[in-house]
């Protein structure tokens, strides 16, 4: 794997006040179902400074991944507000939470998400273009370089194997300089092996670019490679410490 270098600056982001760059205050989303409605977040409150790493734990259904689709401007919530860089998500249209998106974060998603007609350049540069950049594929190699895939940026999707998808994955989050990764059990269709070694990039470029990073898992020892994890049960915060190394 090519070596993880440092001079790809990080955007600027504006704090989403308290110097916090992530605000969370009781945040609640519900759904309705044939049973009536469902809770799925229940007055969720917290905030996560500019540079910091946190695991976000829980048991399937607790609502962590609902609650890391809300922060990305994916979803609405039902209630309370989220200020993410500045922006009061629950007050953008659907234009403003797209160019939100595009400015201020990177996904990471447990699928893969790669456009099968695409190769690995054209991939990662999707998020460019939709900007209008005019540099859209030659930062896109640089960031493919960055995950350590250089020598696979004309390969389509089926000519990699699972790990190099989602480093692909990863250098599409990466490429638009985010304030904020937001990666959502990102191991979890990799074997351990693999997985370990998406990790350890995944840690790698946060901390040579100082990127917020939100980690959404199920696993608690990877959770504890961030600086602070947060617990969810039932669609509330059930504890937040920090991690123990």
């Amino acid at each position: 794997m090519d070596a993880i270098v440092s001079d790809l600056p990080l955007a600027p982001a504006a704090s989403a006040g308290n110097d916090s760059l992530i605000a969370v205050r009781d945040l609640s989303f519900t759904v309705a179902s044939a049973a009536g409605q469902v809770n799925i977040l229940r007055g969720v409150t917290f905030s996560v400074a500019s540079g910091e790493a946190v695991g976000i734990v829980g048991p399937s259904g607790s609502g962590k991944s609902t609650l890391m689709m809300l922060l990305g401007g994916l979803d609405r919530a039902t209630g309370g507000s989220i200020r993410v860089a500045g922006h009061d998500l629950t007050a953008l249209g659907e234009d403003a939470l797209a160019r939100f998106r595009r400015d201020h974060v990177g996904i990471v998603f447990q699928a893969f998400h790669l456009v099968p007609t695409m190769t690995a350049e054209e991939n990662v540069a999707l998020p460019l273009e939709f900007g209008g950049g005019e540099d859209a594929i030659e930062r896109a190699r640089e960031a493919l370089g960055r995950v350590g895939l250089g020598h696979r940026t004309t390969h389509y999707p089926a000519q990699l194997s699972g790990g190099e998808q989602q480093r692909v994955a990863l250098a599409r989050a990466i490429v638009a300089r985010p304030a904020i990764i937001l990666a959502d059990e990102p191991t979890g269709n990799l074997d351990g092996a693999t997985g370990s070694a998406v990790m350890d990039l995944l840690f790698g470029i946060r901390a040579e670019l100082g990127t917020t990073l939100l980690l959404i898992t199920h696993d608690t020892a990877l959770a504890s490679r961030c600086g602070r994890v947060i617990a969810i049960a039932d669609g509330r915060i059930a504890s937040d410490s920090q991690a123990v190394s």
